[in-house]
C-alpha cells in the first residue's frame, strides 16, 4: 500500500510554520507528525502539498494509494481502520476528512478536488462511494498554539512508542534522579553530567548523542532530539521539546523546537514554538501571560487579523530562519513570519511580517537575495546543502508575504 499525507485547510492556518514545510513536518512530542505515522504504518510516507513545496516533499504515486490528513496525530484504532481501507472509501470524523483510498488513474482529477471537508457547504468534494464514520477520539492538529498544547501528552504517547521493548543506557552517577527510572529513557551516545532530572509528572527521552551540561534542572515531560544540546544550568519545565540539532541555555517552559535552532543563553521562552534554523540573542524573553489575565489574541494569516487563542498562556511563533539580537523583548501572543531579523529595545511589535528587518524603531524589508545568502551560510555551517529548490521555496514565501510587509497598526 501506498500512504500519502496530505495538507488539508489547516495547513492556511498554521502559517508561518508551514510557509517552509508541509504539515507532516511539524514537530509534536518526541517526532514529526510523518514520523507518528511512518512508526504506526511501519513504512514510508510522501507528501500532498502546495506546489512551490512538492520538490522538496515529492508525492509517490502507486497503484492503489491511501492519503491521510496530516494534521491528525495516528492512534491505534484510527491506524487499523486507515489500514482496511478499500478504493474509494473515506473515513470522516464530522465534516473533516481523515483518510481516503483512491486508484492511481483517479490522481489526473486530484487537483480538482477538495480534501478539506464533506460538508453540503462544500462545492468540491472526492470521488466516493462510501464514507465511514470514525466515532474515536483523535487529536486534530489546526493551529500554531495546538503544538505546545498538545505537545506533553505526545511526548508520553511517543515516549512509549519509541521506548517499548528497550533498554535506556544507564544514569550517570554524577546526576540526581527524582522518580522511577522507567520514565527515563536514554539513547547511545547521549552524555549527561551534573544534571537534576525530575520525571514524577512525565517521561524524560534523550535522543542519541545529545548533551545535557552540568547544572541543568530538567522536569518532564520532556524530550531532547539528536544532536542537541542543554547548555549548563538551564531551566527546563514540562511539555518541552528540543528538536534535532538544537542549542539551548536559560529558561523554558511548555516549548516546542523544530530543530537546528539556537537560544544558548539566558532569557525566559514560555508557551512558545519555534522554527528552525532560528537564533536567539543573549537575554531575550517573551511574555507569554497577559497582565490582566486576559485571553491572548494573536495574528492569523488565514484571516489577516488578530484573533482570540482562548488560552491565558501563549508566548511567541516564530517561522524558520528568523533572528534577533540580544536583549529582544517579545510580548504576549508574538507572531513572527519567516526570514526576519529582529533588534532593538523595547517590547515588539505582536506581528512581525517574513522578511522584515528591524524592530521598535521600525520595521524595513529585508531583501529575500541576502537572507538567502545568511541561509546559505548558516546551512553551510552544519555540513548541509542549501540546493536550489530550498532557494525557490524562500523566493515564494516572499513573494507571496509582500502584503504582510504593507500593513500599519
Amino acid at each position: 500500500m501506498n500512504y500519502i499525507l496530505f495538507d488539508d485547510s489547516a495547513r492556511n492556518q498554521l502559517l508561518p510554520l508551514t510557509f517552509t514545510r508541509p504539515v507532516a513536518e511539524i514537530r509534536i512530542g518526541i517526532m514529526t507528525i510523518r514520523e507518528k505515522w511512518e512508526k504506526f504504518l511501519a513504512c514510508g510516507t510522501s507528501t500532498l502539498t502546495e506546489p512551490y513545496l512538492a520538490n522538496k516533499y515529492p508525492i509517490e504515486k502507486g497503484e492503489i494509494n491511501t492519503l491521510i490528513n496530516a494534521s491528525i496525530i495516528p492512534n491505534p484504532e484510527l491506524v487499523k481502520m486507515i489500514k482496511k481501507l478499500k478504493p474509494n472509501q473515506s473515513i470522516i470524523s464530522g465534516e473533516t476528512i481523515l483518510a481516503y483510498q483512491i486508484s492511481g488513474d483517479d490522481f489526473l482529477n486530484l487537483d480538482e478536488v477538495s480534501f478539506d471537508d464533506t460538508s453540503e457547504e462544500s462545492d468540491e468534494k472526492p470521488i466516493e462511494e462510501e464514507l465511514i464514520e470514525f466515532s474515536g477520539e483523535y487529536t486534530k492538529i489546526n493551529n500554531p498554539w495546538d503544538i505546545f498544547t498538545f505537545n506533553e501528552q505526545e511526548i508520553v504517547a511517543d515516549y512509549k512508542l519509541l521506548t517499548k521493548g528497550r533498554k535506556s543506557q544507564k544514569l550517570s552517577s554524577t546526576n540526581l534522579l527524582i522518580g522511577d527510572e522507567k520514565n527515563l529513557f536514554i539513547e547511545e551516545g547521549a552524555v549527561i553530567e551534573g544534571a537534576t532530572i525530575n520525571v514524577n509528572d512525565g517521561p524524560v527521552y534523550v535522543a542519541e548523542n545529545t548533551e545535557i551540561m552540568e547544572g541543568c534542572l530538567i522536569r518532564g515531560a520532556f524530550a531532547l532530539c539528536s544532536h542537541a544540546q542543554l547548555k549548563m544550568g538551564a531551566k527546563i519545565y514540562g511539555g518541552t521539546t528540543i528538536g534535532p540539532y538544537s542549542k539551548i541555555g536559560g529558561e523554558l517552559n511548555n516549548v516546542v523546537i523544530f530543530g537546528y535552532s539556537n537560544k544558548a543563553h539566558d532569557g525566559f521562552f514560555g508557551n512558545s514554538v519555534i522554527g528552525e534554523w532560528c537564533n536567539i540573542g543573549a537575554d531575550s524573553n517573551t511574555s507569554n501571560l497577559k497582565n490582566t489575565y486576559d485571553s491572548v489574541r494573536i495574528w492569523s494569516y488565514a484571516s489577516q487579523t488578530f484573533i482570540n487563542t482562548n488560552l491565558q498562556f501563549c508566548g511567541t511563533i516564530m517561522g524558520d530562519h528568523v533572528k534577533c539580537g540580544i536583549n529582544t523583548m517579545f510580548n504576549t501572543g508574538t507572531m513572527i513570519g519567516v526570514c526576519a531579523n529582529i533588534f532593538g529595545s523595547g517590547y515588539q511589535r505582536n506581528f512581525i511580517p517574513s522578511f522584515a528587518w528591524g524592530g521598535t524603531a521600525g520595521l524595513a524589508t529585508y531583501s529575500s537575495s541576502k537572507a538567502i545568502e545568511v541561509a546559505k551560510r548558516v546551512w553551510e555551517r552544519r555540513g548541509i546543502e542549501f540546493t536550489k529548490y530550498d532557494e525557490k521555496i524562500l523566493n515564494s514565501i516572499f513573494k507571496n508575504t509582500h502584503h504582510n510587509r504593507k500593513l500599519k497598526f
